[in-house]
């Protein structure tokens, strides 16, 4: 862990594992939660960093974090975020290849998978979601598309998302949802939200 100062108020925290990441997130939470946590305006988890802005002393806290004892993110939330799920994305039939399944048994697979929001980022209400095991990661397409619809479900390397709006993207395309990801009337805006379980499910038709 590593703690780098970012303007005057801020701190951009380093680790080495996604799993570390999580980590340290869930514990900054808990902590701020819990009142234990010196006011910060924002904590923003990465893939291998947080930052912690709008801090009134960076350094003091820099200097605490090597301390702290940061037990594993919790592996359940409260509440989890369910997605029904349309499993008749493009990409399906080489995920499930990929993975040495029909796409009935991927299909099993992603649906009897818990989810959790790592970080979010690439666009607003985009959530970078682990929980397969490393064996199910899969390349990205060699060729992206210019458009992706909004609400495909997708996967690249470790992780699964769900596209906010038609964009274009190279990850894999298994399903659609017509859950709404974005939503500037909503509060908060994104349903997907850094430490949130998702479990997805078949559309029921």
């Amino acid at each position: 862990m590593r703690a780098l100062p970012v303007g005057a108020r801020a701190l951009l925290v380093e680790l080495s594992t996604p799993a570390e990441t999580q980590a340290l997130h869930a514990e900054l939470l808990r902590r701020r939660a819990a009142g234990t946590l010196p006011p910060v305006a924002e904590v923003v988890p990465a893939e291998l960093t947080v930052l912690l802005d709008g801090l009134d002393d960076p350094a003091r806290l820099a200097a605490e974090l090597p301390g702290w004892r940061v037990p594993p993110a919790p592996t359940r939330a409260v509440d989890a975020v369910v997605l029904p799920v349309r499993y008749d994305g493009p990409d399906l039939a080489d995920v499930a290849a990929l993975w040495g399944v029909s796409p009935e048994a991927a299909v099993r697979i992603h649906t009897g998978t818990v989810f959790r929001v790592a970080f979010c980022g690439f666009a607003p209400g985009f959530g970078y979601l682990t929980g397969l095991p490393a064996r199910y990661a899969v390349p990205r397409r060699p060729t992206p598309r210019t458009a992706v619809p909004a609400g495909s479900v997708a996967l690249a390397g470790p992780y699964t998302g769900v596209y906010p709006r038609s964009s274009p993207g190279g990850w894999q395309l298994v399903g659609r949802t017509d859950a709404v990801l974005w939503d500037t009337a909503r509060e908060p805006a994104a349903l997907l939200s850094p430490g949130a379980e998702v479990r997805f499910t078949v559309e029921a038709r």
